[in-house]
């Protein structure tokens, strides 16, 4: 059976939730996860750089 509420919590971000990262440099694609920088800013990068 589908599950009608998949991907519902991101359609209201600006292109869905997608952009570059600005850690990895990778384009179109999800920007998911706050990451605080050197300088207490924080900022959304991909699933890949969240653990970085």
């Amino acid at each position: 059976m589908a599950k009608r509420n998949r991907g519902k919590t991101i359609s209201y971000l600006p292109s869905n939730g997608r952009g570059t990262c600005p850690l990895c440099e990778r384009t179109r694609i999800k920007l998911l996860y706050p990451q605080t920088t050197e300088t207490n800013q924080t900022i959304k990068v991909c699933k890949n750089c969240r653990d970085k």
